[in-house]
């Protein structure tokens, strides 16, 4: 999985990202709900979350869920936390057969590869005809409150493209975007943590911290992406 290095190398990052959205999400559903609300309608008795990391999306669901839940990361740490079925591999190699799945989930994975087009593809091929697509993907302005003291990084896979990108591998998508103050940071070392999950090394996010005023509402921009096979 051509992933930035630090997802394999350095899975807290990750997973300090996951407890800062859990921490301060103010009213409304998290992503990983939305997804899980889409699977259970979806008929699908079979999905694949690549990209799965500890298991956001399992926890999100029924447990059990009503369907086969299989989760795949490239991180030995992080995906051995996720609950069985679980399997380390590469997103731009997936060890299934065609046609596997009824669902197939990638939660902001696309933006980390190098070849998003290649794991489209891939995706597109583990999914059974008529199977369903759901991939997310973050604007370049999204979190616009912290732009004095740090902007995100262009990736391979923007809210802005993903569109564009997933239809020319499936064909016809429905998007479904949000931008709203979803987060609210209430002192220093939120506005930290929050950057630090972003790739901000710690002592600049600290003095990026003092810089800005708290409590922060932070609007978060991104689009979800639907398709079928």
């Amino acid at each position: 999985m051509a992933l930035t290095p630090d997802r394999d190398s350095g899975p807290e990052r990750f997973r300090l990202a996951a407890r800062v959205t859990r921490k301060y999400l103010i009213g409304a559903r998290s992503l990983h709900d939305h997804i899980a609300f889409k699977l259970l309608g979806s008929g699908a008795s079979r999905v694949l979350d690549i990209g799965c990391g500890e298991g956001g999306l399992s926890d999100a669901l029924p447990h059990p869920p009503p369907f086969r839940l299989v989760g795949l990361d490239v991180s030995a740490e992080l995906v051995t936390a996720h609950p069985a079925p679980r399997l380390r591999a590469d997103a731009l190699r997936l060890p299934f057969r065609d046609g596997t799945f009824g669902a197939a989930v990638a939660v902001n994975l696309l933006p980390q590869l190098g070849d998003p087009g290649r794991a489209l593809r891939e995706a597109r091929r583990v999914l059974a005809p008529g199977g369903l697509l759901l991939v997310t993907a973050i604007c370049r302005t999204d979190s616009p409150e912290l732009s004095p003291v740090w902007r995100p990084e262009p990736t391979t896979f923007d809210a802005e493209e993903a569109p564009a990108r997933v239809g020319e591998v499936f064909g016809e998508v429905e998007v479904e975007r949000w931008d709203a103050p979803l987060l609210t940071l209430p002192d220093q070392a939120a506005v930290r943590d929050y950057l630090v999950a972003r790739q901000v090394p710690r002592p600049q996010a600290a003095e990026a911290a003092t810089r800005l005023r708290t409590p922060l509402p932070v609007t978060k921009r991104g689009s979800l992406v639907l398709a079928r096979r």
